[in-house]
């Protein structure tokens, strides 16, 4: 196949329940000027068949046959032999929206200070969707801007991996994906932000995002709290926001909250004030460090020559917003002088 603009990159282990309708989806795209390439990641199913039968039907269509590699390895192949200079993430149980390539691509064009644009998904089948989970998305539908996405990266993963389009050369300047025991997804996302990359949500819903039992986020151990918590942990202490010789201030006093700081902690942080709601704890002293209300952060402030950085250990989504408004209101901005850490 002749050089083309994007690779849509889609590793697939035994998907054909779910395969032909995918294909179905990308072949229809109203843009036509890309290449499907598919990394048959050691299928052992009818996948194998049905990715010959559309190969032959479509020479934009190309296939690798690696064996098993897992995933990270695959999309790093993948990533290797893509020919297009943009590269649009795609699993093989979701759908895409006839306009999601052309959309990404314009959105590129238009600006290219950006280094990945994504966009806004729908869950499905809606008889499947828990509740955690719909507000989860609610929330990622709603990072749409680079600066939505460089404060709240700590909280969730911002991005449904298989709606993003990035620059090629962007992510394999980072060092491509990442094997580990953390999410190679999220990691990625964490990396670009650290390096300055620019991050964009287009506000359509141009990916229907398949909610299954089997899907990784749900089975692998690489997607457990611990992992998200580690990696966030590792990130946050390059975050260039927390050194300068500002107090570390943790909004959270609890002992899930502890044990989670404590991962920073081992980067060589110290913690100046513990943030509690809860009176039994105020005035208690952990690990060195007082435990104050919210409404203390004012007299903490301005009793020293730099602002504290305040990092906000909140998991409840109605706590979290409830502690925003509050930061607000004394005058502390997001990014500046809190982010929010899930």
């Amino acid at each position: 196949m002749t050089a083309c603009r994007v690779s849509v990159l889609m590793p697939c282990h035994n998907a054909s329940e779910t395969l032909q309708e995918t294909l179905l989806t990308i072949r229809n795209q109203s843009y036509g000027d890309y290449e499907l390439l598919i990394v048959n990641d050691g299928s052992t199913d009818a996948t194998a068949s049905i990715l010959r039968n559309a190969a032959g039907d479509d020479p934009r269509i190309r296939v690798l046959e690696p064996g098993r590699m897992g995933l990270v390895a695959a999309l790093n192949l993948g990533l290797a032999e893509a020919k297009g200079e943009l590269v649009a993430r795609m699993d093989a149980d979701d759908r895409m929206r006839p306009e999601r390539l052309y959309r990404q691509v314009i959105a590129m064009d238009r600006d290219p200070t950006l280094d990945l644009v994504a966009s806004r998904v729908h869950l499905f089948p809606e008889e499947e969707i828990q509740a955690g989970l719909r507000t989860y998305v609610h929330w990622q539908n709603r990072c749409l801007t680079p600066h939505d996405h460089r404060h709240e990266i700590y909280w969730e993963s911002p991005l449904a991996h298989p709606s993003v389009m990035f620059r090629r050369s962007t992510v394999m300047a980072l060092g491509g994906y990442r094997n580990g025991d953390f999410p190679e997804d999220y990691d990625l996302w964490l990396r670009m932000v650290a390096a300055g990359c620019r991050i964009r949500k287009l506000p359509e819903v141009l990916l229907e995002w398949r909610n299954r039992s089997k899907r990784l986020t749900w089975i692998d151990p690489r997607y457990r709290r611990q992992a998200f918590d580690q990696l966030r942990a590792h990130y946050l202490a390059g975050d260039r926001r927390l050194h300068g010789g500002r107090d570390v201030i943790i909004v959270g006093a609890g002992r899930r909250t502890r044990q989670r700081v404590q991962q920073l902690l081992e980067y060589g942080f110290r913690v100046a004030a513990w943030v509690d709601v809860d009176p039994r704890r105020i005035g208690q002293v952990i690990q060195g460090a007082p435990v104050i209300t919210l409404s203390d952060l004012p007299s903490w402030q301005g009793a020293r020559a730099l602002p504290p950085f305040m990092l906000c250990y909140v998991t409840n989504h109605g706590a979290r917003d409830t502690i925003q408004h509050q930061l607000e209101a004394m005058g502390f901005t997001k990014g500046r002088d809190w982010l929010m850490v899930g």
